[in-house]
């Protein structure tokens, strides 16, 4: 049988919308319009994943994210008009494995479920070695290689670059990565934090745009863009 998504929108033509994106991608689908019915919904259905609107009608959706994480690892992607940086690292915070802002590229939703659920396939831990074209990365021996040959980071570097590559294709907010990296130290800064990823930046990525590898996602956090 397909893989159930649960779309959680007031709007019924955002879900309309949602179903005919996700069913054409091979996915079943069960759609409500309340907090109400999204709490029976995930009880009843099991879904592999939840698509979900903050703005509903009976409830706040950032208050369903723990619930809806409560009786398992379902990946949580939000889907919502809300832009504001705070709404975001909220949602993060408390555990939405994604934000999406509406108006959104279909195909971009796509991409980022389909990471979702590779995270929750693994059993939320990252894959042991990662790659991005001839860059590997071995997070258990902490060894970066371009093709055959070896690249020097510092220790915060790798650490940065761990903790990323635990979320691959997952947006990581700077606090959590801050809190990793740096622990106890006293005073962690966000410039602390983009110096390092400035620097991960110039070692690991090829010429060209910045961010084909670390994607920034602004007054957010930071995202680990590797291959499949």
């Amino acid at each position: 049988m397909p893989a159930r998504i649960l779309v959680v929108d007031d709007e019924v033509a955002i879900r309309r919308l949602l179903r005919h994106t996700l069913e054409r991608a091979g996915y079943a689908v069960v759609e409500v319009g309340t907090a109400r019915d999204a709490l029976s919904g995930a009880a009843a259905e099991h879904p592999v994943a939840v698509l979900l609107d903050l703005g509903l009608p009976d409830r706040d959706g950032l208050t369903l994210i723990p619930l809806l994480r409560r009786n398992g690892e379902v990946p949580v992607l939000i889907v919502s008009a809300r832009d504001a940086t705070e709404e975001k690292v909220a949602a993060l915070d408390l555990g939405a494995d994604d934000f999406v802002t509406k108006p959104f590229d279909t195909d971009e939703l796509l991409a980022r479920l389909r990471a979702a659920l590779r995270h929750r396939d693994a059993g939320n831990t990252a894959q042991k070695t990662l790659h991005k074209g001839d860059l590997t990365i071995d997070l258990d021996r902490r060894i970066v290689r371009r093709g055959t040959e070896p690249l020097h980071l510092t220790r915060k570097e790798h650490d940065v670059l761990a903790i990323l590559a635990r979320h691959p294709g997952r947006v990581v907010t700077h606090d959590r990565i801050i809190a990793a990296a740096w622990g106890g130290d006293d005073d962690p800064r966000i410039e602390y934090l983009r110096i390092v990823i400035r620097n991960l930046r110039q070692k690991l990525e090829p010429p060209g745009p910045v961010g084909s590898l670390i994607a920034n996602e602004l007054g957010v956090g930071y995202r680990l863009l590797v291959d499949p």
